[in-house]
């Protein structure tokens, strides 16, 4: 299923190429608000510029939860249309607002309880930066299914939340390799100044990967008595083997000579 899911995002991702590209130059200018913030803010009031930079910070989630509600569509085999864009802006913002909420407080604790533990250099203290740097993991990995499970599954801030936690401890090693993929993709991203495959890249990978994984408990909704290792992954995924169909490098770049 990894495989097919690396499969399927590339080519989704190659299929929308240009309204993916133009995604990541509008997150792009987005981002530049709280990255440049300090250095316009800074020197006047640095409260300004911090008030500046978590605006920034809020306004860029909202913008990746209307991407990731346009990667849904792509990874559905929809054509994304900028026409819903509001649409998708009036759906999203509370719960892209709260998860912006909820990376500043983790990064304001964690800028605060690090250095205190470190000067502390005692027993306990080690103990309290292990757990945190474990609950930083385990958050960060769950988060990633967040905006995903927003745009497929659910409304509700509280359960999605409950259902990104979820996901992440019945299909550890799934998520981990998620996690690596989407961390793979954004470095790559920085050799391109973001702009492939940027962000658009990771939400059409996180996206596929949830889709392609809530098969399996389809499956397991129909057939209860089923075990998990028994998933029939070669009949849940053939129809959207069908649909990414087999591609060739030249057919890739000149379709039309298929």
């Amino acid at each position: 299923m990894i495989l097919f899911s690396i499969k399927k995002a590339f080519f989704d991702f190659w299929d929308h190429f240009l309204p993916s590209i133009l995604c990541n130059l509008g997150f792009i200018v987005v981002l530049s608000i709280p990255m440049l913030a300090p250095a316009w803010f800074g020197g006047v009031s640095p409260s300004l510029g911090m008030v500046v930079f978590a605006v920034g910070v809020l306004l860029a989630f909202v913008y990746l939860g209307v991407a990731s509600m346009l990667a849904r569509d792509i990874v559905n085999y929809q054509a994304p249309e900028w026409a819903t864009v509001p649409v998708y802006l009036s759906q999203t913002w509370p719960a892209c607002v709260v998860l912006g909420l909820i990376y500043l407080v983790h990064a304001f604790l964690l800028s605060i309880a690090l250095p205190v533990y470190t000067a502390m250099g005692s027993v306990p203290a080690l103990a309290a930066m292990a757990f945190l740097f474990w609950a930083s993991i385990i958050w960060l990995i769950a988060s990633q299914f967040y905006l995903p499970i927003r745009s497929q599954l659910d409304t509700n801030v509280g359960k999605i939340l409950k259902k990104s936690f979820l996901i992440v401890f019945d299909n550890t090693a799934f998520s981990i390799v998620v996690a690596c993929g989407a961390l793979l993709l954004f470095s790559v991203s920085i050799f391109t100044a973001l702009l492939m495959p940027g962000i658009m890249g990771v939400l059409i990978w996180l996206n596929g990967a949830l889709k392609l994984r809530l098969y399996k408990y389809d499956f397991l909704e129909e057939q209860p008595g089923s075990r998990r290792r028994d998933i029939p992954w070669d009949e849940l995924l053939y129809e959207d083997r069908e649909r990414v169909g087999k591609r060739s490098l030249k057919g890739m770049i000149f379709p039309w000579k298929e």
